[in-house]
């Protein structure tokens, strides 16, 4: 198997390279990008932390060339070579010429050669051209000079998108009616994508129902709980020979979507998001959604998405009963989270009290009686009721909250939307935009594969 090359960007980073890269004089501009990197069995991918335009002053710039003085970019190799990251040469075609030219592939060959023995022989390295209308396309450059296109190139903000080399996917006709709302591009980008799901009970099996069904290319679903006679009543496809076999839920939804026949390859991985196996696994990815219940693994997930510049959806459902056979409170949130903007944590969802709380009931649970006996933590919250119909609903909400941003069909724009939350008691839905940064988690973004993973000792490998 190949291992595909991809980029990731935020929508900030996207900003600043199309403000350089045309000043509107019809000339080309050259940008340099400093990246962590996600290593994984299928992927390597190069996560932009810095961009550093170079000067116009310093360079000969015409409409179909660029030339500048490597010099100039000794500190940013420097600091590269210390922290162990790759470099990324962004330049502009103002024609629209959508190919790298044969100057671009001379001056790739001295260039790159050039970084590799500053970064290390071992670095792979990007050139990536970036057109007027905002499409890129590159590729890897490797130490001796040859190249190896770009699989894609992938921006996260309050819009998703994704550029793939030239040439359209075929749409296959179960497909066709998404395409007449979404357009042929948002159908040909979900045969492409690489979506993980973290949960897959209630409303985790239905997210991943739905993305099979919309064709996405791959799923990664991650859940370490088997089928027991009491998810029989929310998990489609389970049935009580699984719960009487104890079968695996991932294994269920693997089933249930491969039976489909609808080209969607499915990886399950039957244990906990804080494995590094499960780590590298939803790196991978171009998408997360998070479907899991405690504060713990939301924390973790919002921590994976922000140090690989994932867009994470993160679901919560609320169903809270009188004990009479009443109803106080049925409700559910979809929240959108972006690598160095706001978390769960800065919105409120939880504190990080909850998160230890939860950590030491899981690996001591002795300690956390006591403590809870001592009044030092508050008690982990136990097993609310579930129903089908309440986890369909959110769950849809989060899919089109996704289709929302990858197809932009809204009338207010998205980044309105980065928490909705619904009531369906009262009947109402409410939307709130992105709250300040995170302190805690902003800082980490596009850092990729660090040692320990994601900075936690217990993720070592």
């Amino acid at each position: 198997m190949t291992k595909q090359a991809s980029v990731r960007m935020t929508s900030r980073h996207r900003a600043q390279l199309m403000e350089h890269l045309f000043p509107g004089d019809g000339r080309e501009a050259v940008a340099i990008a400093v990246c962590g990197r996600s290593e994984g069995p299928r992927r390597e991918t190069l996560l932009v932390q810095e961009i550093e335009p170079v000067p116009y002053s310093i360079c000969h710039r015409e409409p179909d060339f660029i030339t500048w003085p490597t010099d100039y970019i000794l500190p940013l190799l420097d600091r590269a070579a210390e922290r162990g990251l790759r470099v990324i040469k962004f330049h502009s075609h103002p024609g629209g010429f959508s190919e790298f030219s044969n100057q671009d592939d001379r001056s790739d060959c001295s260039l790159f050669p050039f970084i590799s023995n500053w970064t290390g022989e071992d670095s792979h390295n990007a050139s990536v051209v970036v057109l007027p209308g905002g499409r890129m396309f590159g590729r890897i450059v490797s130490s001796d000079g040859s190249f190896h296109e770009l699989a894609a190139i992938g921006v996260t903000g309050d819009d998703l998108s994704f550029s793939y080399p030239a040439g359209s996917v075929h749409v296959p006709e179960f497909a066709k009616r998404h395409a007449q709302l979404f357009g042929a591009g948002t159908t040909q980008t979900m045969r492409k994508l690489r979506i993980g799901v973290v949960g897959c009970s209630g409303t985790g099996s239905i997210v991943v129902l739905q993305l099979a069904h919309l064709g996405v290319a791959h799923l990664v679903i991650i859940d370490p709980d088997v089928i027991e006679e009491k998810n029989l009543n929310r998990i489609p496809g389970a049935t009580m020979k699984d719960a009487v076999e104890r079968a695996f839920k991932v294994d269920v939804a693997k089933r249930y979507i491969e039976a489909l026949g609808l080209g969607t390859e499915v990886t399950a991985l039957h244990s906990e998001l804080g494995t590094p196996a499960a780590i590298r696994a939803i790196a991978e990815c171009d998408i997360v959604f998070g479907c899991m219940d405690g504060a713990e693994g939301r924390h973790l997930l919002n921590r994976l998405a922000t140090f690989y510049l994932l867009p994470y959806f993160d679901l919560g459902v609320r169903l809270d009963a009188d004990g009479r056979g009443g109803v106080d409170q049925v409700c559910g949130t979809v929240h959108y989270l972006q690598p160095g903007g706001s978390s769960l944590v800065s919105r409120g969802v939880f504190t990080l009290e909850d998160v230890r709380a939860e950590g030491l009931k899981r690996a001591d649970p002795e300690a956390y009686r006591e403590q809870l006996r001592s009044k030092y933590i508050v008690g982990v919250q136990e097993d609310r009721p579930a129903v089908i119909s309440v986890n369909m609903q959110i769950a849809s909400m989060a899919v089109n909250e996704m289709l929302a941003r990858l197809h932009p069909f809204r009338n207010e724009p998205n980044s309105d939307y980065a928490a909705s939350r619904l009531s369906v008691k009262h009947g109402q839905l409410f939307s709130e935009p992105d709250g300040v940064p995170c302190p805690l988690l902003g800082r980490h973004a596009g850092r990729g594969d660090v040692r320990p993973l994601l900075e936690r000792p217990d993720l070592s490998e």
